[in-house]
């Protein structure tokens, strides 16, 4: 899984409506067939067939040791990754090869005397490993880098404020992925392709049978393809071996080095020049995730940013043309990158985010009873009869508790408030709306997380932004702390709700395998500390002072800066066809889940709310990757569905790993590199 940051000046690449499970393979064992309804249902199946949790260790000293060592080495790639390029990268399926591998490297250094981690420890190694890697370091590269360029004597924040506001953020993350799990995973049984490639290559790695051995070799060679291609898409001026050797190649043999887009100028310019990523890019992370999320998803992101770039945005440039000069007249469809290319996504983005929110919220609202299962305990009427009942305690026995989140939640909010008000001088009251709006857009980002495997953390952002433009509008508390409100409780919202959406797809990896809730959970929450722990000195020593953050491109928190002082003014800021586009969103996010209910047989027929949303905010060069890899899928399927039920899986899993490991593993070495520099 790649966050989006919000950065869409870069042609952006993300991993890997709702679909009920991995739409190129078979159910896997967790996962039920069309009938099996019910929550309780799904339950029985899961703890009968499944669950090991019981059986085998998997929150053990060394896991978590491990986990956390490996999280805190990929959390620094994050942060630089994040100031140089506006995206974090996934670090689960990372952590699950790496950790695979040196475990069994330091087993043969001690000639055998350590015994081999199982796979549910390696599962909770990977679950501390994301919390600290991912849930963590994102904040300071964002927040806090636009918080320095905001403030007017550009002063970095009191270490106790930045690791306060990082720990808790990142813990109410955790925290309210414990309702959602029950929600999204057990009930609806998405997707989340990171979770679900994360298990199928740990399956690989532990299986000895020969159906799992051929499943294995294949995994192994397409992660070599995706490794291949990371590094031979990698800038050239990010190490200059790399860049040297791309250099000898291009003049005595080929161009081997990978453009960024083909054609570089993209399918179609407008007024004479590029749109924004309008093209394909060379990867293969993002066709494996399209391999498993499936055509509906994948060609409704399609067919939305379809009608953008191709219809949308040349109609609204034609406009902007006509209104050249008017007083007051704001463009709808703007230059960007110093008026090199136009950038549609600037306002689709409203439109877009408004889609997810009111498609989460109305899916919501129609499984009210599903929710109160997820808050609260069964009823007896869940279990007809003796095993039904038996299930239901056992299931209460291992799933979190929600007192664990009621008990965790209060402290939290407390703390992250007295942040807020001490700290920035927030008025409590808004600093409260900031905190209870993190469930909203943590299930929005999740829900999204499940299906596409792309977390629009950006896109919501954004709306928080606009929301606190009102609500803490200049006249009332000043255009100065209007602004850093603004990015604050964006970054509230963006940074929790990325950390649920991360750990709900190690909770998917979990669940797939049959491990114990309570202990992933446990192991997640281990990793918030590692993670903290480290970035916090990390973050202060990569950017000491504003001079040293100038050094970087810092995109998303430039981003943030520019919106944050664009609606200082409201609305007014801001093109007035934004507002029709956020109203068609929201009445399309509320009519699709409704129509999915009213018509059930219809639902394969009608696009995806959440592809649709998604379309309008990633730029065209994925969804085209991602219904390149769905429509692959779907064809091997009609020609050999016995063949791809047995390797679609493993193919897509290694694509993503190969891709997303490599790249992991050179954003950290870049770090490296950039602190001993």
């Amino acid at each position: 899984m790649i966050r989006d940051e919000g950065a869409p000046d870069l042609l952006l690449a993300a991993l890997p409506g709702s679909v009920p499970r991995p739409a190129a393979s078979r159910p896997p064992a967790a996962e039920q067939p069309a009938g099996y309804g019910t929550l309780a249902e799904r339950d029985a199946h899961w703890y009968t067939h499944v669950y090991l949790g019981d059986q085998t260790p998997q929150l053990t000293w060394r896991a978590v040791a491990t986990g956390g060592f490996i999280g805190v080495l990929m959390a620094i790639g994050n942060v630089y990754m994040v100031m140089k390029v506006g995206l974090a990268f996934g670090v689960a399926l990372t952590a699950c090869v790496v950790s695979y591998v040196a475990w069994n490297a330091l087993r043969a250094l001690s000639g055998g005397r350590l015994s081999q981690m199982s796979i549910l420890e390696t599962n909770c190694m990977q679950s501390t490993a994301s919390a600290a890697g991912f849930s963590t370091g994102t904040t300071l590269s964002v927040t806090f880098a636009a918080l320095l360029l905001l403030d007017p004597e550009h002063r970095q924040q009191p270490w106790w404020v930045i690791a306060a506001f990082t720990f808790c953020t990142a813990a109410m993350g955790v925290l309210l992925a414990i309702p959602m799990k029950r929600l999204l995973i057990n009930q609806e049984q998405l997707a989340f392709p990171s979770g679900t490639a994360a298990a199928s290559t740990l399956r690989s790695l532990y299986s000895r049978s020969a159906d799992a051995l051929r499943a294995a070799h294949a995994l192994v060679a397409s992660l070599l393809l995706g490794a291949a291609v990371a590094v031979l898409t990698t800038a050239e001026d990010q190490f200059a071996t790399l860049g040297r050797f791309f250099a000898w190649m291009r003049e005595h043999a080929f161009d081997l080095h990978l453009p960024g887009q083909v054609p570089e100028s993209g399918f179609a310019l407008l007024g004479g020049k590029p749109l924004i990523g309008f093209g394909f890019a060379p990867g293969v992370l993002m066709i494996g995730a399209g391999m498993i999320v499936g055509v509906r998803v994948a060609l409704s992101m399609l067919a939305a940013s379809a009608l953008l770039y191709f219809g949308i945005a040349p109609w609204l440039h034609g406009i902007d043309a006509q209104n050249q000069g008017v007083a007051g007249y704001v463009a709808s469809i703007p230059l960007a990158g110093g008026g090199a290319f136009y950038h549609p996504l600037r306002w689709s983005l409203w439109g877009g985010a408004a889609i997810l929110v009111f498609s989460s919220l109305t899916s919501l609202a129609l499984q009210w009873r599903t929710l109160g299962a997820a808050f609260g305990r069964r009823r007896a009427a869940d279990a007809q009869d003796k095993s039904a009942t038996a299930i239901a305690s056992a299931m209460a026995a291992i799933e979190v508790p929600r007192s664990w989140m009621i008990a965790g939640l209060i402290p939290i909010t407390l703390a992250l408030l007295a942040v807020q008000v001490v700290a920035f001088g927030v008025s409590w009251w808004a600093g409260l709306i900031a905190i209870a709006l993190c469930l909203v857009v943590s299930l929005v980002v999740s829900r999204a997380t499940g299906e596409s495997d792309t977390s629009p953390v950006g896109a919501m952002g954004k709306l928080m932004q606009l929301l606190f433009a009102f609500i803490a509008a200049p006249g009332n508390v000043g255009a100065q702390a209007s602004t850093l409100q603004n990015v604050l409780s964006a970054g509230i919202t963006a940074n929790s709700s990325g950390a649920a959406a991360d750990l709900l797809t190690d909770l998917k990896s979990g669940y797939l395998l049959g491990a114990h809730p309570r202990r992933q959970f446990l192991a997640q929450f281990a990793g918030i500390f590692f993670g903290t722990l480290v970035c916090v000195p990390a973050w202060f020593l990569l950017v000491p002072d504003v001079a040293a953050l100038d050094k970087y491109p810092v995109p998303a928190a430039q981003m943030w800066v520019a919106t944050a002082r664009a609606l200082t003014g409201g609305l007014t800021h801001l093109p007035p066809s934004v507002l029709y586009a956020m109203l068609g969103g929201a009445a399309l996010g509320v009519l699709l889940p409704l129509l999915e209910r009213l018509l059930p047989r219809a639902r394969s027929y009608l696009p995806s709310a959440t592809g649709l949303g998604l379309g309008w905010v990633l730029p065209f060069s994925i969804p085209l990757s991602f219904a390149i890899g769905a429509v692959l899928a779907w064809a091997w399927g009609r020609i050999d569905s016995r063949g791809r039920d047995r390797y679609a899986i493993p193919i897509a899993s290694g694509l993503i790993a190969g891709e997303s490991i490599v790249s992991a593993l050179l954003a950290m070495l870049a770090s490296g590199l950039a602190l001993l520099g």
